[in-house]
């Protein structure tokens, strides 16, 4: 059914390609400066349907302690940050399925928690970034089918994938990636009994659900036009990238635990895939990945689909094991 979906929405979408240009978004977009820009073409930028903010990020999110909350089943994926001096905190997934961005503080610094449904990638940044703390909403624009957030401060567009501004005034700018990991809900609780969840946003969305069902197990992404991963990887394979390496999820479910490039990465079973099921809770065993580099500190890191790590890398390593 999805993929039905998908096919009639990329036909409709078909003809925004020939309005990639920013005189068809001013209008929309009065202070973004189109005149400065490291994308080659206008044409990589297309609508994935919504407008500005028509999916709203979430600002100050309400947390409560883990043992009050009884929404999430326990394989359900969280996004979970851990500071220093702060207690450990975890976004739920199923929230942002919907919201895609939460603006937050912990632990004194500013945050955005990020995920890109299309791409699978969840990932946080540090908001900081030339000289000022920035705060995110969602463009409505992807390109290479990840999705483009913009800055409030400047209206500056930036890609979730890298982290880095595309258009506008910050354009060559670079967030910090903070070291996040997703994994079940059963495992945040059981490590943090006394955890903070982000509690349910005041939005009428229908929380749970996954509107992308079946979405993981496509041959072709949506709305993306670009090569396929070499070596015969799947474009909607998951594979762990770590800087420019990409280790394919395949290869260290079998293993359990590599050790290489400098990093140690390890799998366990028992988180579900949010891009599977009609219901997240649903969803395929996928895991739950941990990166660690050799005094034990976590690294950041994301899971995402293999056709966004070549899309945004197409020089990166591909770590087979071979």
């Amino acid at each position: 059914m999805f993929a039905r979906i998908l096919a009639a929405a990329a036909l409709v979408c078909a003809p925004l390609v020939a309005f990639a240009d920013p005189s068809f978004w001013r209008h929309e977009w009065p202070q973004t400066d189109f005149n400065r820009t490291s994308v080659p073409s206008w044409v990589e930028i297309q609508s994935g349907g919504p407008g500005k903010d028509g999916i709203p990020a979430i600002d100050t999110p309400a947390f409560v302690r883990a043992p009050g909350f009884r929404v999430l089943s326990p394989r359900e994926p969280v996004i979970t940050l851990e500071v220093d001096g702060a207690v450990p905190r975890t976004y739920p997934v199923r929230y942002l399925m919907w919201h895609e961005i939460v603006n937050d503080t912990v632990g004194g610094i500013p945050v955005a928690v990020t995920f890109c449904p299309l791409c699978n990638s969840g990932i946080t940044f540090d908001r900081r970034a030339g000289g000022r703390t920035l705060s995110f909403g969602v463009t409505g624009k992807l390109r290479r089918s990840d999705m483009v957030m913009y800055d409030r401060e400047t209206q500056s567009w930036w890609q979730q994938a890298e982290g880095r501004a595309i258009v506008g005034a910050m354009t060559g700018a670079r967030l910090k990636q903070l070291p996040t990991w997703m994994e079940s809900w059963a495992e945040f609780r059981a490590r943090n009994p006394q955890g903070l969840v982000m509690a349910e946003p005041g939005f009428n969305r229908a929380y749970g659900r996954n509107p992308y069902r079946g979405y993981d197990t496509l041959k072709r992404p949506f709305l993306y036009s670009g090569e396929v991963p070499p070596h015969g990887i799947p474009a909607l394979a998951r594979v762990v990238r770590v800087g420019d390496r990409a280790w394919p999820l395949t290869r260290l479910s079998k293993a359990g635990t590599l050790r290489e490039a400098g990093v140690t990465l390890s799998w366990r079973a028992g988180q579900a895939s949010a891009l599977d099921s009609g219901q997240i809770a649903r969803g395929r065993d996928v895991g739950s990945v941990r990166v660690r580099n050799a005094q034990g500190r976590d690294v950041p890191h994301d899971v995402m689909f293999a056709f966004a790590f070549h899309a945004f890398w197409p020089d990166g390593d591909w770590m087979l094991g071979r």
